[in-house]
């Protein structure tokens, strides 16, 4: 217990009560720590009563604790005027004259000689003086308030030397079980207590049920985190197989050759693709399907195709790039598929990262999230990848579905798929889809007479529209705000 603490119960008990103003003004001490002291006692129960009271009083301003601190304006210039006087126009060039000046002409402290042949000269009336402003300012001051008359306040007042508060006090007396000596609760019971009986004469703090643990310390997932395992478990569902995407850099063969994409593609070119300077180059490749690939850009390969009919270059396949699309990894699949003794229908699903030089706006990065879902299987058609479609998308809460013809180098036909948005109220593009073209498959040594369907849309896109962002860079990159990650919801997709 604080020294004040022990002040206050040895007063309330030679006196019985006790006022906070006028204890702090007696004791010259400020009274929100008298208020403090009290409200700290009170949370001993029945130790004290408290009544608060309101009462008006008034403050000084820093002109007036000037005042009570070095006089009134017009004191201050009554004892700056010599015996023999001083021209009016030296006086007037001293700090706050005018107003003392004036002053001290309305009470009769001083007179003006205007016909001195240096010009007016002021010199004092009388010979002392009673500086009752700054008298007055000292009672106000202290609270002294009985023997100031109401014209004097209102003179302060008009000067605005005061200002009129409220102040609330505590009128405190004893409570029932009132005592000098505290005693400290005891926060735990102890065996020893329990032992020797000594519980029985102790005093335990209250616990409060009601109050909040700490928070503990933990990570938070990311949205796109809370997303990516929602759309995952989708696809887990429908009897996926989740491919692995480990490999961020990719070569060009994979990344384009194999998926029949000419080397003259402008996707191929440095404005759209980052390509590795160490390594800069791939050497290890299956060299007699490398070979397949290389016929079929070139004159078909016999697969009833005319190719791409140019001078197919392997150095330009060797370039080593950070991948623009999980789709590599669908053809390193389906090449590993080709491989086994006899062809086994399959589906495949990814979701992770690909690469695009873009220009960075509210809706692009350079770095995004592809989720990716193939199926190999015997005669599939364009009937077979909408009624997927239809059925990936209604578990995503997009029931609303329409299909655009499009191009893509490795699928025809290729659909660009479209959803109703009912917050936007309008149709938005929500992905790409197509049916792998055979002189992507046949160098594979897939049987002929297997289709391999594929559908791909962003992760970021649906992320957005879920957590109501507009902004890309506020989802993702240095500038995304940290209380976003702590407190946004659990995803829930309604399927």
């Amino acid at each position: 217990m604080t020294d004040l603490n022990n002040e206050i119960l040895e007063y309330i008990d030679k006196h019985d009560s006790l006022n906070t103003l006028e204890y702090a003004n007696v004791q010259s001490l400020d009274h929100q720590k008298v208020i403090g002291a009290i409200k700290s006692l009170q949370t001993n129960e029945g130790l004290l009563k408290a009544e608060q009271k309101s009462t008006k009083s008034f403050v000084l301003n820093d002109e007036a604790q000037h005042i009570v601190k070095h006089g009134s304006h017009e004191a201050v210039i009554f004892g700056l005027i010599p015996e023999t006087g001083i021209l009016q126009s030296e006086l007037m060039s001293l700090p706050n004259a005018k107003l003392g000046f004036s002053k001290a002409m309305a009470n009769g402290w001083v007179q003006v000689d205007k016909k001195n042949a240096d010009g007016p000269k002021v010199t004092k009336k009388v010979a002392t003086i009673n500086d009752e402003v700054k008298d007055i300012l000292t009672k106000v001051q202290s609270l002294n308030l009985s023997d100031v008359n109401e014209k004097s306040i209102q003179d302060l007042k008009k000067r605005k030397l005061i200002s009129e508060v409220t102040i609330n006090s505590f009128l405190v007396s004893k409570g029932d079980k009132f005592s000098t000596k505290l005693e400290k609760p005891e926060k735990e019971l102890t065996a020893e207590m329990l032992i020797g009986d000594l519980w029985k004469t102790k005093k335990f703090k209250e616990y409060n049920l009601d109050a909040l643990g700490t928070v503990p310390d933990g990570g938070h997932l990311h949205p796109l985190q809370k997303v990516r395992t929602e759309i995952r478990k989708i696809f887990l569902e429908m009897g996926f197989n989740e491919m692995p995407t480990n490999n961020y850099i990719e070569n060009s063969f994979w990344n384009f050759d194999a998926l029949f994409q000419p080397q003259q593609h402008p996707a191929r070119d440095a404005h759209d693709t980052f390509f590795m300077s160490d390594p800069a180059v791939s050497t290890n490749f299956p060299m007699d399907y490398l070979e397949r690939v290389k016929q079929t850009h070139i004159n078909g390969g016999g697969y009833g195709s005319q190719g791409y009919k140019y001078d197919w270059k392997i150095e330009e396949a060797q370039k080593n790039i950070l991948r623009t699309h999980t789709t590599a990894v669908s053809a390193r699949m389906l090449y590993k598929l080709a491989q086994n003794n006899g062809f086994k229908p399959t589906k495949y699903f990814s979701i992770d990262k690909v690469f695009r030089n873009e220009t960075l706006d509210a809706t692009h990065l350079a770095e995004f999230h592809q989720i990716e879902g193939v199926i190999a299987d015997y005669d599939l058609t364009l009937g077979d990848l909408i009624g997927i479609l239809h059925e990936f998308f209604s578990k995503l809460g997009m029931t609303e579905l329409r299909f655009k013809p499009a191009y893509n180098p490795y699928t025809e036909p290729s659909m660009e798929v479209f959803a109703f948005h009912k917050g936007l109220n309008k149709w938005v593009e929500i992905g790409n889809s197509g049916v792998f073209r055979p002189e992507m498959l046949e160098p594979m040594n897939l049987p002929k007479n297997v289709s391999v369907i594929a559908w791909g849309l962003s992760l970021e896109r649906p992320t957005m529209i879920k957590y109501g962002i507009n902004n890309i860079r506020d989802l993702v990159g240095h500038k995304v705000n940290l209380k976003m990650v702590y407190d946004n919801p659990i995803c829930r997709i309604s399927k």
